[in-house]
């Protein structure tokens, strides 16, 4: 659980130094809220994050509270990889999108903060499924991973803060140099992966994500109903 808080600590940083000027504009826009300005473009970015928020942040304690059985097994893993990776490609083929993050509403956050709570049911991916959320509001592929990676920082945080809470009631909270290690790797590693989402999205589709989880979904049910694996 350590490691899984450095890890989730690396990525966090990673989302925050790229989308540093969001960070700033969102910082300034909860300077707008308190000063009574909360219809300034900054307020309103900073109040659509957290509005597309709540919801997985109330369904994801709820759900670390109860902690079903039937949601970590491999079986619901590989459907929900196949069947969101094909609700993924038609989003982005039949959807024809144009908007972008100026263009936001508090009725598309909420919606596209409802979509995140399907993430929580593993093999959802949580930017796959809120880029797909935001591709059938119609806002187009470059803009639905910016804001997905925006809402990526409130819930990176969130489970962080749910495992950290965990290793602290298990007297863990010494985490050592091989956890900072595990900070370091992840920082570098997420920096990367999201300079090459958004630079790959500004020209390309999702096409190539949802060929990869069909795929990965295909072979995962193959292994578990041929019992190679189980």
């Amino acid at each position: 659980m350590a490691m899984d808080v450095s890890v989730h600590v690396g990525t966090l940083l990673a989302v925050l130094v790229y989308f540093r000027r969001d960070v700033l504009r969102m910082l300034l826009g909860a300077k707008d809220i308190g000063s009574g300005k909360a219809n300034s473009s900054n307020a309103r970015l900073m109040l659509y994050v957290l509005v597309s928020s709540i919801p997985v942040v109330i369904a994801g304690f709820a759900l670390h509270y109860l902690e079903p059985d039937w949601i970590k097994t491999l079986y619901v893993i590989a459907w929900m990889t196949l069947i969101f990776g094909l609700v993924l490609w038609y989003a982005d083929a039949k959807t024809t999108a144009t908007k972008d993050i100026s263009q936001m509403t508090y009725k598309d956050s909420l919606l596209i903060g409802l979509a995140q709570i399907l993430a929580l049911i593993p093999g959802v991916s949580r930017s796959g499924i809120t880029m797909t959320a935001a591709r059938f509001l119609g806002y187009n592929r470059s803009e639905s991973a910016h804001y997905s990676m925006l809402m990526a920082m409130v819930a990176i945080s969130g489970a962080g803060l749910l495992i950290g809470k965990d290793v602290f009631e298990e007297g863990s909270t010494q985490l050592g140099m091989d956890a900072l290690i595990g900070v370091f790797f992840a920082f570098i590693s997420g920096l990367i992966a999201v300079t090459a989402m958004m630079k790959f999205l500004q020209k390309a589709t999702f096409t190539a994500f949802a060929i990869y989880r069909v795929i990965l979904g295909v072979a995962l049910l193959a292994l578990l109903y041929t019992g190679a694996i189980g």
